[in-house]
């Protein structure tokens, strides 16, 4: 048995913020269900929000709730959005390299159902250039110490207050972490669908571990489709993400009679939904995407692994289209959170992807996910350090974590098989009850 102050379940963006923000004299654990970067979080091409200045507040605020549907929660946005500029200086500060002009200027781009040019980036691998810092950075840390290929099976918990967790060690041994506080930061479901850009093993643990223990969810149907991946008919792969900025410096999408057929910034929704009745009219698998009308030097420069990756595909982008398709990409619902990233149990908070404070609505606008996993992990470490944990006194608590029944989790992968249909389920079922076809009805579940 491991004791620490703090267990975080989660080596992504969000995990990694929250360790760097929590005080250096807590001993922080952070374990990774694979190693500590097959994460979603260095998978993300865009780039990350900023706030540039007060007159881009409202356009900003307003973008992120039309492409929500209006369904956002408006003080999480609010709080995203005045959040930014520290998070940006934050990320500076540990090294990660935005794209700026010869004067030294950022160089903001702009993507689907933005109004203006307002997302940060590193060429076509901001998510890789933001997390590979904050990895480093918390490496540095001596009160930080990492377990890579260590699955959290289950949460130790009575009477509503969480006690850290039972895992699956890298020999296959189970074990407990005894925490103080636990943060969940596990990423999204992907893993559970046919097409997702989503590395495999990112299969909503939480949320089922949540359901199990009565803990709330929120909004667990929304689920976004992001309207360009590489078409690869072998869907046992992870989807290749085709970089919203890519569409938003000037590539357009075509019908197979090579016509453009819709707005290429539209709402990710909006336009995945055009995209699928397109393949439905033209009877094929795919559309395609012409990234030629962007200049050369741009395309080289701004996008340099988009090419490399098409060109292993065989596709040449500089002088030919390249097949489209839409994939499951992100996880809008989640554990539910308030602004403090706190869940409905005690000393259990959730970040990241697999948190819902309702930021996003009912579809994200894109390069939000970066920005709102920083904002809501370090409002996390803040709340943590200000108001500890809920403990019984040592004697009781010991008594708890001896009375765990080990034996209970021998076979995982019968627990992780009905835990990936547990959350299918209340997926389906809360489709059911909205009674909402939405694009992403068309997307179907793995076969597990």
């Amino acid at each position: 048995m491991k004791k620490t102050d703090i267990l975080i379940v989660g080596s992504g963006c969000s995990g990694l913020y929250a360790a760097l923000n929590l005080p250096d004299d807590q001993q922080i654990t952070v374990i990774s269900k694979s190693d500590l970067e097959s994460n979603d979080s260095f998978l993300a091409q865009g780039g990350i929000c900023m706030l540039r200045d007060d007159d881009d507040y409202d356009s900003y605020f307003e973008d992120t709730l039309k492409a929500g549907h209006y369904e956002n929660d408006k003080k999480s946005v609010e709080i995203m959005i005045r959040s930014s500029q520290d998070v940006i200086r934050d990320l500076i500060d540990i090294g990660v390299d935005f794209a700026r002009d010869e004067n030294g200027q950022f160089l903001f781009t702009r993507e689907g159902a933005h109004s203006h040019h307002r997302i940060l980036f590193h060429e076509d691998i901001t998510g890789k250039e933001i997390t590979r810092h904050l990895l480093a950075a918390a490496k540095a840390k001596p009160n930080i110490t990492f377990h890579e290929y260590t699955t959290l099976i289950d949460i130790i918990e009575t009477n509503n207050i969480c006690y850290g967790g039972v895992v699956q060690k890298a020999d296959g041994h189970i074990d407990i972490i005894q925490a103080k506080t636990t943060i969940l930061a596990t990423g999204g479901v992907g893993g559970l669908f046919q097409h997702s850009t989503n590395y495999r093993h990112l299969t909503g643990d939480s949320l089922a571990i949540a359901l199990r223990h009565h803990i709330n969810l929120k909004n667990i149907d929304y689920i976004q489709i992001h309207p360009t991946t590489f078409y690869d008919p072998d869907t046992t792969k992870r989807s290749f993400l085709i970089s919203e900025s890519v569409r938003g410096e000037g590539a357009k999408l075509y019908g197979k009679d090579m016509q453009r057929f819709v707005y290429e910034l539209l709402p990710r929704d909006v336009l995945s939904k055009a995209i699928y009745k397109k393949m439905e009219e033209d009877h094929t698998q795919h559309i395609w995407e012409d990234l030629q009308t962007i200049p050369k030097k741009e395309l080289e420069s701004h996008f340099p692994n988009i090419l490399k990756h098409c060109e292993e595909k065989g596709y040449n982008p500089e002088t030919e289209c390249i097949p489209i398709v839409p994939a499951q990409h992100y996880f809008m619902g989640g554990i539910a959170v308030n602004y403090e990233s706190k869940t409905s149990m005690a000393n259990l908070y959730a970040v990241g992807e697999t948190a819902c404070n309702g930021v996003h609505g009912k579809n994200r606008l894109a390069s939000n996910s970066l920005l709102e996993s920083l904002v809501f992990a370090k409002r996390a470490a803040r709340d943590i350090e200000r108001n500890g944990p809920v403990l019984p006194d040592d004697e009781t608590l010991d008594a708890l974590i001896q009375a765990v029944p080990l034996d209970r989790y021998t076979n995982v992968k019968q627990i992780e098989k009905n835990y990936h249909q547990l959350v299918k389920n209340a997926i389906q079922a809360q489709r059911d009850e909205r009674g909402d076809r939405d694009a992403h009805e068309t997307f179907a579940f793995n076969h597990q």
